[in-house]
């Protein structure tokens, strides 16, 4: 058994154990047995508390709040108070459990990546070998529906290539001879012959997993304050309560007896239960709060960062946009009606594999154009495809880019400059033809997420910079910035450069958050001071890399979640500042010997109470 489990199992028996015990006093039941239960509950609680305590006075050299937990509650037991000795272990053990909780951040995310990582390539000779053995200059084959195994330039053949797990766009990328291609890409309809340019341990995509290790590697939980405060609380009482069992016997007369009941009274005073769990009550209640909002935080120091972020990096595809090519608007030209441009696209691509084909034989359905009936298809790779009209006077129809479309047709200055138009706002002109005439184009686009804007308005509001990080191409991601009124954008990023880029960000703006969906996000989301993943839909390798996730994709809850940040840290604030004044206040009155036991119990119990109601109203922050 590990120890974090095993800590979680004893944290368990300890609480059972205890509020057992409770309960059977409660009911009258004999000490003795109420008392063994206690003594138990300290067993269980306390094993890793003692240990912690043994580590930081022998390894690194301090009293922690551990050290000074042990000696509460050995005191406790001394005066014969077993109860509190029992509640300081268990309320010290839970609270510690509570702070641990969701903060390690899983190693599934490397080993996901890894899984997707195709492991052997068919060279051209037929064999099959470990990418381990494949050279730079070696030929391998990529038939339809394959992983790509390495970096490489295709030699010969072409086809449709998802690139979504290095760039994130969400169109496939066409290949051609003398094209480059990426290891961990799909290749989707087409036979490819690669030649290798970078062996296994270079490629795009094993840099990918390289760059999530690093980045989580170097991102140490930062010490809590807790810890910080213990190196100096901890030392101060009990130097204290050294000081008040010895002086006063040894220099003014003082019985022996007395002023240790006095001493031992102020350190059961002075263990921090209250204080202890003052935070983490506060941070669970926060992140039930976030949840319920379908906002996953995966631990109490994301919230903390989320209150300082200054700028928020987004990536573009399926972040904020759909992610879903759509036809945004249909163009046409010597003189032919829309729905006939619609009609003859639809009959022509109700043949074809590419991934636009299903854009547009949708935007067809949603008009209710039923598409025209085609006959004699042939497809040309990576420019478009030809088909005979049944429907139209000429049967020689095109459909297509510019170039496949100019060499078939008359391409008047018009159609060159709508065309050059379209793609200046980042969207995909498809062309079609009928004989020699072009008949209109229908401009495809990645459609704006309908909260954006609303979500780049309420950050500027809050004087958060929103910046673009995408690895899409520059017209694409200047006309989404355009339309969101974003006004630093960086495209065409390899994943390597988007966490450049996001370095960059940090050492301008200090705290930065990444949101991001897919696998190319992964290493960015783990560089930036808090990594937000989309996670309806989005990539399992982000989600677990990530710090945040949106499990409804609503881009609204990053606003959301900045102002709960904020509002947490506020309240864990309130909550360790009056825990140290109750505990000031009867520390003083235990140093006069005023300090009734019993009161001082009374007193951090309401008090504990007290932070759990200020801690709830997170769960319901608007």
């Amino acid at each position: 058994m590990n120890k974090k489990l095993a800590k979680k199992l004893l944290t368990y028996i300890s609480g059972g154990l205890f509020l057992l015990a409770f309960l059977l006093n409660w009911l009258n039941t004999p000490k003795q047995a109420v008392d063994f239960l206690y003594i138990l509950s300290m067993i269980a609680g306390g094993y890793f508390v003692v240990l912690g305590a043994v580590r930081g006075l022998v390894k690194q050299r301090f009293l922690n709040i551990d050290f000074l937990v042990t000696i509460a509650a050995i005191g406790a037991l001394y005066i014969n108070q077993l109860s509190e000795a029992a509640a300081v272990i268990f309320f010290f053990s839970l609270a510690e459990f509570f702070e641990e909780f969701g903060i390690e951040r899983s190693r599934r995310a490397v080993e996901a990546l890894i899984k997707k990582s195709p492991r052997t390539a068919t060279l051209k000779n037929g064999e099959t070998v470990p990418i381990e053995q494949v050279k730079i200059n070696d030929l391998f084959i990529v038939r339809p529906g394959d992983l790509v195994p390495l970096d490489g330039k295709v030699s010969t053949g072409n086809s449709s290539v998802d690139e979504a797990t290095i760039t994130g766009e969400p169109v496939p990328k066409e290949k051609h001879s003398g094209d480059e291609v990426f290891a961990g890409t799909l290749n989707q309809n087409g036979y490819l012959e690669v030649i290798t340019i970078k062996e296994s341990k270079d490629s795009t995509f094993a840099k990918i997993v390289s760059l999530v290790e690093k980045a989580q590697r170097s991102k140490a939980p930062a010490q809590e304050f807790i810890d910080v405060f213990a190196k100096y609380y901890t030392p101060t009482v009990v130097g204290l309560a050294f000081l008040m069992a010895t002086i006063p016997p040894l220099f003014f007369g003082g019985v022996f007896m007395d002023w240790l009941y006095r001493a031992l009274v102020l350190l059961v005073i002075a263990c921090p239960c209250s204080l202890v769990i003052s935070t983490p009550v506060a941070i669970a209640s926060a992140i039930g709060g976030a949840s319920k909002r379908g906002i996953l935080i995966k631990g109490g120091k994301y919230l903390e960062a989320l209150s300082k972020i200054k700028a928020v990096a987004f990536d573009k595809t399926r972040t904020l946009t759909l992610g879903e090519p759509v036809v945004s608007e249909v163009i046409t030209f010597n003189g032919f009606a829309e729905e006939m441009v619609i009609a003859d696209a639809a009959g022509i691509e109700k043949f074809s594999s590419h991934p636009l084909s299903k854009s547009i034989m949708d935007f067809a359905e949603s008009k209710g154009i039923a598409a025209h009936d085609m006959r004699s298809y042939q497809n040309f790779a990576g420019k478009g495809g030809k088909a005979n009209c049944l429907v139209c006077e000429d049967k020689d129809h095109c459909i297509g880019n510019l170039k496949f479309i100019g060499a078939e047709s008359h391409a008047t200055k018009e159609v060159l400059e709508k065309t050059e138009h379209l793609e200046r706002q980042g969207k995909t002109a498809v062309l079609v033809s009928e004989g020699k005439n072009v008949m209109g184009a229908l401009a495809i686009a990645d459609e704006i997420r309908p909260e954006s804007e609303d979500t780049i308005s309420q950050l500027k509001k809050n004087k958060i910079k929103s910046v673009i990080v995408t690895g899409d191409n520059e017209h694409t991601a200047g006309y989404v910035a355009r339309q969101l009124g974003i006004e630093e954008v960086h495209a065409s990023l390899l994943p390597d450069e988007k966490v450049k880029q996001v370095e960059q960000l940090k050492q301008h703006y200090q705290h930065v958050a990444m949101v991001g969906d897919g696998v190319n996000d992964a290493p960015s989301l783990a560089t930036a001071t808090v990594g937000i993943a989309m996670g309806a839909g989005g990539s399992d390798v982000a989600i677990e890399t990530a710090d945040v996730a949106l499990m409804n994709n609503n881009l609204l809850n990053i606003p959301y979640a900045i102002r709960l940040g904020k509002k947490a840290i506020v309240t864990m604030k309130q909550n360790i500042g009056v825990s140290l004044g109750i505990k000031a206040l009867f520390m003083i009155l235990a140093l006069l010997g005023h300090a009734d036991l019993q009161w001082a119990i009374g007193a951090d119990s309401i008090m504990a109470i007290l932070v759990i109601l200020n801690s709830l109203k997170l769960f319901s922050v608007r």
